[in-house]
Parts: C-alpha cells; structure tokens; sequence
C-alpha cells in the first residue's frame, strides 16, 4: 500500500528493522533511510552529501531534495518528500533518470555545462548510472 506521509525520526544510528511511514535520519553518518513509498517494502538510502541529497527541517517536519526515483527497483517508485508528505510523481525511462542526474550534478557545480567539459559530463552520467545499476545507489531490498 502506498504512503502518503513520512514521520521523521532523528536517530544517531539507523535501526536494523525499519517501520513503514518513517523516514529516520542520521545526522552523525549524513543519511536518510525510509522504506519505499510503494509499499513493496525495499530500504530507501539517501545520502545526505553536496553530489546526493539533501534535508530541509522547518522544526516539524522534513523534506528532501531532489526527488526519490527508485529506478533500480522492480517498482521504479518515483516520488517527491516534502514537508513529511510524499508526492508522487511519474515514471521516467532511462534517458529521463541519465539526464535527470546530469541536471543534478550541474545544479549542484559538481560539472559544468560548458562545450569543454562534454567528456567530462560523459563520464560523470556513464559512472553514475554504472554505480546505479550496479548498487542500486545505496539501496537494498529486504529479505
């Protein structure tokens, strides 16, 4: 069943099993981790880091950015986190998560958008959606 909230919880470390409907964060370690929306019941890490995610806390409730595309797992759950609430969005085919990414990492100055730097961009878009595919970008589904 699909969850329309996220609850926070502030945690120093991340519990072994997790609850559905909560998104724990991990200041200490800079992660977040939270069971897929969906409800198929994957493990949802979130990086917290300049080239990743990151967390905004009003002092009630959380959001995240950019949005959470669960595109290595069967689901493909896509969704927005904001202000504890979860905003689904739609499904994007390969070509839409590569240059999503890319978007993200010149948003972020991790590249740049200039003509020079087009085989940089390359490689950069080549080992991220490498890393993806191969380690689901952190993630891990549960038993």
């Amino acid at each position: 069943m699909r969850t329309t909230t996220l609850a926070h919880a502030f945690v120093e470390s991340i519990p072994r099993d997790l609850d559905p409907g909560i998104l724990y964060v991990s200041i200490d370690f800079r992660t977040t981790m939270h069971l897929c929306a969906c409800g198929c019941g994957n493990e949802v890490v979130l990086p917290l880091r300049r080239t990743a995610w990151s967390l905004t806390y009003d002092g009630e409730s959380v959001s995240i950015n950019p949005s959470v595309g669960n595109w290595t797992f069967e689901c493909r759950s896509h969704y927005w986190i904001r202000r504890g609430s979860v905003h689904w969005a739609g499904n994007w085919n390969d070509q839409q998560v590569a240059a999503g990414r890319e978007r993200t990492l010149v948003e972020r100055g991790v590249i740049s958008t200039h003509a020079d730097d087009s085989q940089k961009r390359t490689r950069v878009r080549e080992a991220v959606a490498a890393a993806g595919a191969r380690l689901g970008l952190g993630r891990r589904s549960r038993p």
